[in-house]
């Protein structure tokens, strides 16, 4: 008995953690820090709150399109890690703001933002230092997120740590579905590089920014691969016995895809991450897609 309450209290007493947008990569962070902190998670759905109980995390019912909903947050805890999205609509991110209006001061918090704000590089390389370029309202509103958060950390004395994240993938995040549906790709010659990670690996690239990440500091969370975006789905569909995706022109291509998918291949960009190699002592599990994707091949 003396024991079970010893380890209660222990836990009581660690540092806390809030967690806000705790899906997929979230629940992969929390068996990562659930020793070192006691663990809040931010859910909108009051039907998560028993698998976020299993997982480790204190469930807390709050929506931050609902400013009122947020009042229990504030000063909860002094570590925050932000994963949720931003509204669907508009240039700026009103989920962020409503929730720096409730962010204790001198905090740590780490940001999962998007590579998608650089926009077109050409295919170019690009650190952490490149200038954004933002091309359509998903990566605006990244942008604005990433600037009022700079803006807290900056009047609250905190230390923000911005993680840029590209295509985030795992055995349950391929293109399968768009394999079996044989929607097209693009032809080597208009082809675009995509950058990839492991959903494994971002969740500790997450959890080394908490403790390692310096203030204000931006971080690529990407791995060491090189594809272009037709030989990625190549690589799936081999690993799967799948047909290959049939291969377009850009214009012929515009005609048979969304305009969303389309803005997605339409951007190149290349991505160092020396950064999260030297500064947070990041080692891939996942190197490479093809080196993740041997693990789930289905075998000959």
């Amino acid at each position: 008995m003396k024991n079970i309450e010893s380890k209660a209290a222990t836990k009581l007493n660690r540092p806390r953690l809030l967690i806000l947008g705790c899906g997929d990569v979230g629940m992969r962070l929390l068996p990562l820090v659930r020793d070192r902190f006691r663990i809040f998670a931010v859910t909108s759905q009051p039907s998560r709150c028993a698998e976020l109980r299993i997982a480790g995390a204190v469930p807390l019912i709050a929506d931050l399109d609902q400013p009122a909903t947020l009042a229990r947050l504030a000063r909860l805890a002094p570590t925050i890690v932000h994963l949720a999205p931003p509204q669907p609509d508009g240039l700026m991110d009103r989920r962020t703001r409503h929730l720096t209006a409730i962010l204790p001061d001198q905090a740590t918090l780490v940001y999962v933002s998007t590579t998608g704000v650089y926009g077109d590089c050409g295919g170019a390389w690009a650190d952490e230092t490149r200038t954004v370029n933002p091309q359509n309202a998903r990566a605006r509103r990244r942008v604005d997120a990433e600037k009022v958060l700079r803006t807290w950390a900056r009047r609250s004395g905190s230390r923000l740590a911005i993680l840029r994240v590209p295509g985030i993938y795992a055995a349950n995040r391929l293109p399968v579905e768009r394999l079996q549906k044989g929607t097209p790709a693009l032809l080597p010659e208009d082809d675009v590089y995509t950058n990839h990670i492991h959903a494994d690996d971002l969740a500790r690239i997450i959890a080394l920014s908490i403790f390692r990440g310096q203030p204000g500091r931006i971080y690529h969370a990407v791995d060491d691969s090189v594809l272009k975006m037709a030989d990625y789905f190549d690589m799936v569909a081999d690993a799967f016995r799948l047909p290959r995706a049939p291969r377009l022109t850009r214009d012929a291509l515009a005609k048979e895809v969304s305009p969303v998918l389309l803005s997605f291949m339409s951007e190149s960009r290349r991505l160092a991450n020396r950064r999260i190699k030297q500064e947070l002592g990041v080692r891939l599990r996942y190197a490479t897609v093809q080196q993740a994707l041997q693990g789930m091949a289905i075998p000959t």
